[in-house]
């Protein structure tokens, strides 16, 4: 047995955790218990990650109302979390979690195998959403050695496993739960679901029973607002005690004052993705797709969308994972060269195609940026915007649509490509092979065969990459501990504090 606190080809340190500006007065004493307002656009559509997609609910309720068996720290590490260790067979083929004996869910029930089994049992379910059963897809079995010992059986060796575990896939919810979880979350994090006024807030309190360290803020309050510039004056009015990511950078200058607010700039793994649809007649050539990524000034809509913050980037491989390779100039801005193409294609006029873009800060500005580039070069768009639930319903779920806009911000995030009913409608075989034999090989395997797949979505023109999202958080100076970067899809309180 060999003991594993990582995978094979684990994702490099990210970012050390960031500290207020140095002073030479005494360390302020930390002040618990005082009311926390965060500010955010991405409002969730359920309360069920398991079975509601979106980047919304986990970031509100993962690490913060509900627990995972192992978490991704501030510096993108696999830390213990409801497992106290565990082990992984010399063959790869065999997980062994052993359970903090302490841990409790907030009813009071323990945190045991059975309730981990049941939780893992109900991620690989029918009823969960394609992303999630896809991250369980190389595991056979699992079972309750004892009370406090969980083991999982792999079907083949599996270097991404134990990661996605950190995330919404491997929840433990508790199975004494009578309600809904959809409408009333149950965990054993530090805080617990108290209200969501749909369109407004959504609260949590602090666990007055939680296991492990108690929750420094109480309630927290993430209140949403669909005008990010709304956002920007309701913290400069005080009412805000952070912006949880600033999307509109253009006004970072508002919040110079130093004496008032810390900003922090870092990065995310969220790609903002002008998706095709590979059904789409025309989109099914690889002409006119690498024809639209030439027709795009992806460095112009940087500059007339998010202010000129965000990377150039040309795959779904951020910069900090081990896989990254620069390939945002496979296809430089070239309008004369995107005219030849469609003209190849037998699409050089009358090309219409719908552009049905989410109602969030980047969907509508982008959209009008990219539909004006395409006008250029022969293509009409018919822009189409769409609130959340109805982009995750119509584009994300029935795939009616030609192109989109959207971020994906799940980390690791290559293999959305291979999901079985993605919706871009992409299926290549070579790549997907590529994808099991990075999983299932060494960790030089795994790098050099991720770059062989983030190259051939390029070389398809499987999507335009437009930018990476930076990850821009404008805070009190009193709230300590917020992450520089954005390692995961929670914005995780366990890591923040006030200072009196």
């Amino acid at each position: 047995m060999r003991r594993s606190r990582s995978f094979v080809g684990m994702l490099l340190a990210l970012a050390l955790a960031v500290t207020l500006s140095a002073c030479t007065r005494p360390e302020p004493k930390e002040e618990t218990g005082r009311e926390l307002n965060i500010g955010a656009t991405a409002e969730p559509t359920g309360l069920d990650m398991i079975t509601v997609p979106g980047a919304g609910t986990p970031f509100v309720l993962l690490y913060n109302v509900y627990e995972t068996l192992v978490k991704l720290d501030s510096e993108g590490t696999i830390k213990p979390l409801l497992a106290s260790d565990w082990t992984l067979s010399d063959d790869r083929l065999t997980y062994t979690f052993s359970l903090q004996n302490q841990a409790k869910f907030a009813s009071g029930a323990p945190v045991d195998a059975d309730a981990v089994v049941k939780s893992f049992d109900r991620a690989r379910a029918d009823s969960a959403t394609d992303s999630i059963k896809a991250k369980w897809a190389a595991v056979a079995d699992v079972e309750a050695v004892d009370v406090h010992t969980v083991k999982v059986t792999m079907s083949r060796p599996s270097n991404e496993w134990l990661y996605d575990m950190t995330g919404p896939a491997g929840i433990v919810s508790d199975p004494s739960a009578v309600a809904d979880l959809n409408t009333a979350p149950a965990g054993s994090g530090p805080y617990t679901f108290v209200k969501w006024d749909q369109g407004s807030l959504l609260r949590l309190a602090a666990n007055p029973s939680y296991w492990g360290t108690p929750a420094r803020f109480d309630p927290v309050n993430f209140r949403y607002y669909a005008d990010p510039n709304a956002m920007n004056t309701a913290m400069l009015s005080g009412q805000l005690d952070i912006i949880s990511n600033l999307t509109v950078p253009q006004s970072i200058g508002q919040f110079a004052d130093s004496s008032k607010y810390t900003t922090y700039e870092g990065t995310t793994e969220g790609e903002v993705v002008l998706g095709f649809n590979h059904e789409t007649k025309a989109l099914s050539d690889v002409r006119v797709r690498q024809a639209i990524n030439h027709a795009i000034d992806r460095k112009g809509l940087i500059n007339s969308v998010w202010g000129g913050k965000g990377t150039l980037i040309g795959s779904m491989v951020p910069p900090t994972d081990p896989w990254y390779e620069d390939l945002s100039q496979a296809y430089p801005y070239d309008p004369a060269k995107a005219k030849e193409l469609l003209t190849e294609a037998g699409v050089a006029s009358g090309l219409t195609l719908r552009l049905r873009v989410p109602n969030l800060p980047y969907g509508p500005t982008a959209g009008r940026y990219v539909a004006a580039q395409l006008k250029e070069v022969g293509i009409n768009v018919a822009l189409e915007e769409l609130d959340w639930p109805r982009w995750l319903d119509q584009v994300y779920g029935k795939h009616d649509y030609d192109m989109t806009i959207v971020a994906h911000v799940e980390p690791h995030d290559l293999s959305a490509f291979a999901a079985p009913n993605n919706y871009w409608n992409f299926h290549n075989e070579e790549f997907n092979a590529l994808l099991v034999s990075a999983d299932e090989g060494t960790e030089a395997v795994q790098t050099e065969d991720l770059k062989k797949a983030a190259k051939l979505l390029s070389d398809q023109a499987a999507a335009d990459w437009l930018f990476l999202l930076p990850n821009i958080i404008i805070a009190t100076p009193e709230i300590s501990g917020i992450q520089e970067n954005q390692v995961s899809l929670s914005f995780d309180l366990t890591l923040l504090a006030a200072r009196s």
